[in-house]
């Protein structure tokens, strides 16, 4: 490489910490690492997930609405579960029995119930949902992985519908 060019490559790689000071990233690369490995541990806990007649659910509570959150088979993909409406008729959801609506946000159950075959209309949103009917529910863990691309998705306030990715 020609000395002028050395030089001026020098110059910049000095000159350019101090053009970005004011600049903050929102992720270090430690969080991005971290972020990969926990996606990574997750994918792989959910490839070892044992098959079966039961079904993974995620709390997704949000003030505003009334879907209970998101719901998948075991072995299968956050990306590929389904946001329901729970049907308490048998069993009521674990915040609902508890008489804290909404505490369990973002926790993961070991579902074990099925689908009705009905569509539930949620008017906040707009939207339909497939009902899950609910026999029994068991607390998997109170932090799991995070299955949000979305900044601020768990916060029950933000009327935002993240989908898991």
């Amino acid at each position: 490489m020609p000395t002028h060019l050395r030089s001026a490559f020098l110059a910049l790689a000095l000159v350019a910490p101090l053009l970005f000071t004011g600049c903050q990233t929102t992720q270090s690369f430690e969080g991005i690492q971290s972020t990969t490995m926990s996606r990574s541990a997750m994918n792989a806990a959910i490839k070892a997930e044992a098959p079966g007649d039961y079904y993974i659910g995620r709390r997704f509570y949000k003030v505003d609405y009334k879907f209970w959150g998101w719901v998948r088979k075991p072995g299968q993909a956050w990306s590929q579960a389904q946001l329901v409406m729970m049907n308490e008729q048998t069993k009521l959801a674990p915040d609902r029995e508890a008489g804290k609506f909404g505490s369990d946000n973002n926790y993961e159950y070991k579902l074990i119930g099925d689908y009705s075959g009905q569509i539930v209309y949620e008017p906040a949103s707009n939207a339909k949902y497939p009902e899950f009917v609910l026999k029994s529910a068991e607390l998997i863990s109170t932090n799991p992985a995070n299955i949000y691309n979305v900044s601020g998705a768990t916060d029950p306030a933000r009327r935002v519908i993240a989908h898991p990715y």
